[in-house]
């Protein structure tokens, strides 16, 4: 059998945990600053965990992180 295709665009936005949880960067962050609060910008910083349901779909898109 051949070797199931990872997207390379989820390989680049994702991180699976050792735990199978999975990680992304902060939405909301990439223009338009001057209208956020400041308490938004810095609770925004780093990674993030996803919600169950669109872990699923991540997890869809890279086969071998599971």
């Amino acid at each position: 059998m051949p070797k199931m295709k990872t997207k390379s665009s989820a390989k680049k936005r994702f991180k699976v945990t050792a735990t199978g949880k999975v990680m992304a960067g902060q939405a909301g962050k990439r223009h338009g600053m001057i209208k956020r609060t400041k308490k938004f910008i810095r609770d925004a910083r780093g990674t993030t965990t996803l919600s169950a349901p669109d872990a699923k779909i991540a997890k869809g898109f890279m086969p071998y992180d599971r």
